[in-house]
């Protein structure tokens, strides 16, 4: 699918294997039949990226913080929304923002509102560190790193185990989550996903990352983690091996601080070992639930060479959505712009619950019985 029209009144490119385009969850999707409109003036791909960074509305959330003890005594926060919806809790919603974002930032409160006044059960997971997730060890996440988000998923399916799960990721976020979709394959407990602006090819990405104006975006994310790792300098005090804190407490650049502190925690020899193992397009042949890939052609961040479009395609279980506007992290454009929601909103849940109707007959998640391992609730907190 695609279209001939001018550039700026183009449909979306939709790819898929035959059989899954012309199946009726394609046919659900009415979004994408839609000529995708960028607002006026924002087709650049950094003014539109940094507008939707800094001018894109707010969504007032209050959330009932949960903080969960993982097996290796790190910790991580969900933040579960209060809000005054009457609506009765279906399908269960896990969100997973950026690097160094969570459940304050714009696009993931859209997305959560919106959920939840579809009738959904939302959780935000805050990876450590973020949102003023507790850093209990002396390690943070990365890009490779799965077994956070996996009990997660084996906390909430337990919590809510009548409901079916699904998961959503944004650039970073959904890195992590196809890489577990990848990793759990048949016996995966999620029922369905989504990924946006994900990178996929981290070594692409990487040097994409040092030309020209994408620089601005390195040194505000290394600020970021600069920034978190100095807050919590005491546990690195003397950590001793190949790790190199000054790097990473004065890194320039997201690589910088990838080789000082993060590869090292998660056991690779090099940067750029790390870049090529964590890259998620090497998991999509693995994918064995429905999963929406939802993509920017002109994203700085998440280059378009590095989509996988030959393994999506071939996979029956995945789908990819590519718009030829949208910067990463944008997507301003649809009827809420310029201020409100991302374009892809109403997609995104337009694809989830055609997948919960669809799949209606099929179990939900199957209460696991407690083992060693499991994670425990520390703290409950309103913010």
């Amino acid at each position: 699918m695609g279209g001939g029209a001018s550039p700026k009144n183009r449909l979306p490119e939709v790819v898929g294997s035959p059989g899954l385009l012309e199946g009726e969850l394609v046919k659900s999707l009415s979004e994408v039949r839609k000529p995708y409109k960028p607002f006026p003036l924002l087709t650049n791909r950094h003014v539109e990226t940094i507008f939707a960074a800094f001018f894109r509305s707010l969504p007032n959330i209050k959330y009932r913080r949960e903080c969960l003890r993982m097996a290796d005594g790190g910790t991580v926060a969900l933040d579960w929304p209060l809000l005054d919806i009457d609506s009765p809790v279906g399908a269960t919603l896990i969100l997973l923002p950026g690097l160094t974002g969570g459940s304050d930032d714009t696009y993931v409160r859209h997305l959560l509102r919106r959920a939840c006044k579809h009738g959904w059960n939302v959780v935000v997971f805050n990876s450590r560190g973020c949102a003023d997730s507790p850093v209990t060890t002396p390690q943070f996440y990365s890009a490779s790193f799965t077994e956070d988000l996996r009990q997660v998923v084996k906390h909430v399916g337990t919590s809510f185990p009548t409901s079916r799960l699904y998961a959503a990721g944004w650039s970073l976020g959904a890195n992590i989550l196809v890489r577990y979709l990848g990793q759990e394959g048949e016996h995966c407990p999620l029922s369905g996903a989504v990924s946006l602006c994900n990178p996929f090819d981290l070594v692409a990405a990487d040097k994409d990352f040092h030309k020209g104006f994408n620089n601005l975006y390195d040194k505000a994310l290394a600020r970021g983690l600069r920034k978190n790792i100095k807050k919590h300098a005491a546990l690195f005090t003397n950590i001793g091996g190949e790790y190199n804190i000054p790097k990473a407490t004065a890194a320039k650049s997201v690589r910088d601080f990838d080789d000082g502190l993060t590869r090292v925690s998660f056991g690779y020899s090099s940067v750029d070992d790390y870049y090529y193992d964590a890259s998620s397009a090497h998991s999509i042949k693995d994918v064995k639930i429905p999963l929406l890939c939802i993509q920017a052609e002109n994203d700085p961040i998440a280059p378009a060479r590095g989509i996988p479009r030959a393994d999506i395609e071939a996979n029956q279980n995945c789908l990819l959505v590519v718009t030829l506007f949208g910067g990463h992290l944008g997507w301003v454009a649809g009827n809420e712009a310029p201020f409100g929601c991302p374009w892809t909103d109403p997609l995104v849940m337009q694809y989830l619950e055609a997948l919960e109707n669809l799949q209606s007959n099929q179990p939900s998640f199957q209460r696991a019985a407690k083992q060693d391992g499991d994670v425990e609730t520390v703290s409950v907190e309103i913010r």
